[in-house]
């Protein structure tokens, strides 16, 4: 029996890419699912597919750029299945542009949707959470939230923030004397729609990751309890450079290609019937 039978499992941005490797795998693990997207269409397939297979899951049509929506979201959430065991906040989006070609909305949805969602949903599901002295709360943050990139300015503000939202609700939780967990997970690239395009100039190293290798690594790092996690662990290395000086760290940078790593960006797919379309 996996240590995730019974669990009731939020995830957000479920309908495709990682969050929906992350759910289908759960689900065969006997855990149940609660699962978000604003693309109402592949996440309900996924969820019929879920049911069909005897396994546990419901769908939620969620735009987690809107305050809102995500309260009433989670008020039937709590209503109809109760307390969230597990709340993997993975929704995430990137334009991929430099910062003067970005627009005001875009700039406002992806703070909303990579920072403002997360800290929504756990404003939504923590009470609970103390009350029964047990849960865990998972954040997929990036490589992005340890150095910058050109064409990434906004979107590795928002994961540097959602970086400080995980350290300061990890130190608030313990100081408060609660049992919940905490994990924020740095991966680098991923092959998904939300990054084609990206590059790396020594893939040994930093290789662009496969999405399911990186679905089964957060679900691994929940089971055991991590606080943090690089995926893959040269990763980890971008932390410890920050004590360098900042010529150096960004001669460091530049050598390992990651100032040019967006260069031949594409992004997602725009066809209205794609199922790995952004997730927000």
């Amino acid at each position: 029996m996996s240590q995730f039978t019974g669990k009731r499992i939020l995830i957000t941005g479920a309908a495709s890419g990682i969050g929906r490797l992350m759910a289908e795998e759960l689900a065969a693990q006997g855990a149940e699912l609660v699962l978000w997207d604003i693309n109402q269409h592949p996440l309900e397939l996924l969820c019929k597919t879920l049911l069909s297979n005897g396994q546990q899951a419901s769908a939620y049509t969620c735009n987690l750029s809107n305050r809102e929506e995500i309260q009433k979201s989670a008020m039937k959430v709590l209503k109809r299945q109760g307390a969230i065991d597990i709340l993997i906040n993975n929704a995430g989006i990137v334009s991929g542009k430099p910062l003067l070609d970005n627009s005001d909305q875009e700039i406002e949805e992806m703070f909303n949707v990579n920072v403002l969602a997360g800290i929504y949903l756990i404003r939504a599901f923590l009470p609970t959470m103390m009350e029964r002295q047990t849960g865990h709360i998972v954040f997929v943050a990036s490589a992005a939230a340890l150095c910058g990139s050109p064409k990434l300015v906004v979107y590795s503000a928002t994961k540097y923030a959602l970086r400080g939202v995980e350290e300061a609700l990890r130190l608030e939780i313990k100081h408060l004397g609660y049992n919940i967990k905490t994990t924020i997970v740095f991966p680098f690239y991923f092959n998904t729609g939300l990054f084609a395009g990206a590059k790396s100039r020594f893939p040994l190293l930093l290789p662009i990751m496969s999405p399911e290798k990186v679905a089964r690594r957060i679900i691994k790092a929940v089971q055991l309890g991590q606080s943090r996690v690089f995926i893959p662990r040269f990763v980890y290395l971008a932390l410890l450079a920050k004590i360098l000086p900042v010529g150096i760290f960004d001669t460091l940078l530049a050598f390992f290609g990651i100032n040019r790593s967006m260069d031949e960006f594409r992004g997602r797919s725009e066809k209205p019937d794609d199922t790995d379309r952004p997730l927000r």
